[in-house]
């Protein structure tokens, strides 16, 4: 006979501590309501609705027939890959690194925990701007870490961009990492050069690390620039680890290729830990990732057209709602506004004090999927992906449109 386990001890209090992704949850509740036959639209995923290029299809199915990528691999990364990760590096961010600098991941997410495990003991604290896309935090406090979150509100001063200042009043002894993201998810925002160098350069003062996380490098408007912090700063290369990946730019969020670059030392780590964890990314998906990086970035420049489309249609729809305030996105394809302004007040019948409230009476009253801001940081606002079709997106917004404009 079983011996009675608690509910409380069942599952370890390090596992039973993560949060499920919210925007994963939210863009498989709306999938699931629309297997149902509902006309639901999902602004939740933050995946291009493009194709993958057929040239990089056509990769995988020749080595689908190749027998030696039906074995084992390093589980670093297939050394190809690792070259072309090199010369693509060098190639968009003019950053020089050599393969031992590269390590291959399952997808972005994996690269995200590699580092934090690879660099964090219990106590150890990273700066988090903030708002952050929702597994930073989590991966962070997996690893041993604890996350320090740093607000950048969404008036037309901050545009949700931190300053030295609040990173300088957020470090403490304490302090071991920052992490670095731009173009941002969840709010596109973009850092000028000048203070990207500025956050460099005060991270090298203090002997901080720099996670900085590229994978929506391409995807810039408005002639917006976001180069490589160690590029800006070369004497931080020797602390700092580059996340990418082909998710966002080749339209391959579902192949689950990522990578880290970083120093030699933190890459044999993370490198030890995955050979644990999972061993090599599957062969096929890093020969098809070969091919999308050693080809041209045609791919993301016609998706960047229909997402520039996108992002005007959808800031200019969301800023003539009473109560909803949305900065202007010069990167990725999310767009983050502030419906503080909205909160508090009656909708058919229904009074959110929260943006998780408000987010839930959309999806039950006009059947529109998008993520609150409680799964980035504080309350009040709202995260919508326009990485999906102009039909679906007008119609979406516009159904958020009529019913907030009931709001009393």
């Amino acid at each position: 006979m079983m011996g009675h386990v608690s509910e409380q001890t069942r599952i370890s209090t390090r596992i039973g501590s993560i949060a499920e992704s919210a925007t994963l949850a939210v863009d498989a509740k709306a999938k699931s309501l629309k297997a149902q036959g509902r006309p639901v639209i999902g602004f939740g995923a933050g995946e291009p609705d493009f194709p993958t290029p057929d040239y990089v299809v056509q990769a995988a199915v020749d080595a689908c027939s190749d027998p030696v990528n039906h074995r084992y691999s390093p589980a670093g990364g297939l050394p190809a890959l690792k070259e072309a990760i090199v010369a693509k590096t060098r190639r968009d961010s003019g950053y020089a690194v050599e393969p031992a600098n590269v390590l291959v991941t399952n997808g972005g997410k994996q690269a995200v925990y590699n580092t934090f495990a690879a660099l964090l003991d219990p106590g150890d604290e990273v700066i988090l701007p903030t708002p952050y896309w929702t597994t930073y935090p989590e991966a962070i406090r997996l690893a041993g870490g604890s996350p320090v979150e740093v607000f950048a509100g969404a008036d037309a001063e901050t545009a949700y961009l931190v300053t030295v200042e609040q990173l300088e009043a957020a470090r403490t002894e304490r302090t071991k990492a920052l992490l670095f993201c731009s173009p941002s998810n969840p709010t596109g925002a973009v850092y000028p050069p000048e203070q990207v160098e500025a956050i460099g350069r005060w991270a090298l003062e203090h002997g901080i690390w720099v996670i900085t996380d590229e994978i929506y490098e391409h995807l810039l408007y408005d002639g917006a620039q976001a180069p490589s912090m160690p590029v800006l700063v070369p004497e931080l290369a020797d602390t700092c680890v580059v996340l990418n990946g082909v998710a966002k730019t080749y339209a391959m969020t579902g192949w689950r290729v990522g990578w880290m670059i970083g120093p030699q030392d933190v890459i044999k780590a993370a490198t030890n830990l995955q050979s644990h964890a999972t061993s090599n990314v599957a062969n096929v998906s890093q020969r098809a990732a070969i091919a999308a990086l050693e080809g041209s970035l045609d791919a993301v420049d016609e998706m960047k057209v229909a997402f520039d489309r996108r992002r005007t249609l959808m800031v200019d729809m969301l800023n003539v709602i009473e109560g909803v305030e949305c900065p202007v996105p010069q990167g990725a394809f999310y767009a983050y506004p502030s419906v503080e302004g909205v909160l508090g007040k009656q909708i058919r019948g229904r009074t959110p004090q929260t943006s998780a409230e408000l987010a839930a009476l959309i999806l039950d009253e006009v059947e529109v999927a998008v993520v609150p801001g409680e799964a980035f940081g504080p309350s009040g606002y709202l995260r919508l992906s326009y990485a999906l079709g102009d039909e679906d997106l007008r119609e979406g917004v516009g159904r958020i449109q009529a019913l907030l404009g009931e709001a009393r």
